[in-house]
């Protein structure tokens, strides 16, 4: 009797937030070490399902780095990287291809579907959906060439509510074509804070392998719950966010450039961690606010 209780009391919280985000678009970024466990992919899946169920518009755009590296090593392909960046040649980039597109995106709609919803890939081998420009580091003042590596800088948003629309999850692969056509190997977390910002979503969600924002990365007890826009520039400022968190962050301030209401970076590994997030009043993760 107890845990029924309990169990109701979820759900009256949940209530509200229901009501508040239903027919409202949710931007759900993938990444991480979770992209590697069926289990946490599924289980992750099953909440958006949920999502779904109760009116909500979810959308998933996914990375798969990991992946990727595996593949080109199966191939004795050699993974190199600039600054932190995936260098991308013409094999790599067909590796990079039929890996997110073939495999990663392929079987999350594949997981979709076997919970009775209808889902849909949207990539560069079927449908065009991300669009952008070739991207050049600088290093005093020098243009450093990344190969076939883009930025987003346009998203058909009509089509990605056309699908939502229709009752179906749109899945979307990090990978934009430019004017020309040529495929191009995006950043993840940057591509998702564009597709967030031209959907205008209620809710921006990066899921992960990362705990949220500490003030002390090794300090789990220095995790901050919430923070504001310009609190977060401070933090990138003085060295505090940095490495892999500040692609991440910096997503999350371009969503809430497009009026996004509400951005979270959480633990994917957690479970139920995103449902948390969004139907209960502490949540879990960063929730970064405007």
């Amino acid at each position: 009797m107890e845990q029924a209780i309990i169990k109701s009391r979820a759900l009256i919280e949940a209530m509200d937030y229901i009501r508040k985000f239903k027919n409202r678009v949710v931007v759900i970024k993938f990444g991480g070490s979770i992209m590697d466990d069926p289990d946490a992919i599924r289980n992750i899946l099953r909440d958006v399902v949920f999502m779904q169920s109760v009116g909500m518009h979810p959308v998933i755009i996914h990375g798969g780095g990991k992946a990727i590296s595996h593949a080109m090593e199966e191939r004795n392909l050699e993974v190199q990287f600039v600054q932190g960046r995936r260098y991308t040649d013409q094999r790599t980039l067909t590796v990079v291809e039929h890996v997110l597109c073939n495999e990663v995106n392929r079987h999350i709609v594949k997981t979709l579907e076997s919970f009775g919803v209808d889902a849909v890939g949207l990539h560069t081998l079927d449908s065009g959906v991300l669009f952008g420009e070739r991207l050049y580091l600088e290093d005093e003042g020098r243009k450093i060439d990344l190969g076939f590596v883009g930025k987003v800088n346009r998203v058909n948003g009509h089509l990605i509510q056309a699908v939502c629309g229709a009752g179906t999850i749109p899945v979307l692969a990090s990978l934009a074509a430019d004017p020309a056509g040529q495929r191009l190997n995006c950043n993840a977390d940057t591509a998702a804070g564009e597709v967030a910002h031209a959907m205008k979503a209620e809710k921006f969600v990066v899921l992960s392998d990362t705990h949220g924002i500490r003030t002390d990365i090794d300090d789990p007890e220095s995790n901050i719950p919430e923070i504001t826009a310009e609190e977060i520039r401070k933090l990138i400022e003085d060295g505090t966010i940095a490495g892999g968190m500040l692609p991440k962050v910096e997503a999350c301030l371009r969503a809430l450039e497009g009026g996004v209401k509400r951005t979270h970076i959480i633990d994917g590994r957690f479970p139920h961690s995103l449902l948390l997030e969004i139907f209960t009043h502490k949540g879990i993760g960063t929730q970064i606010n405007a």
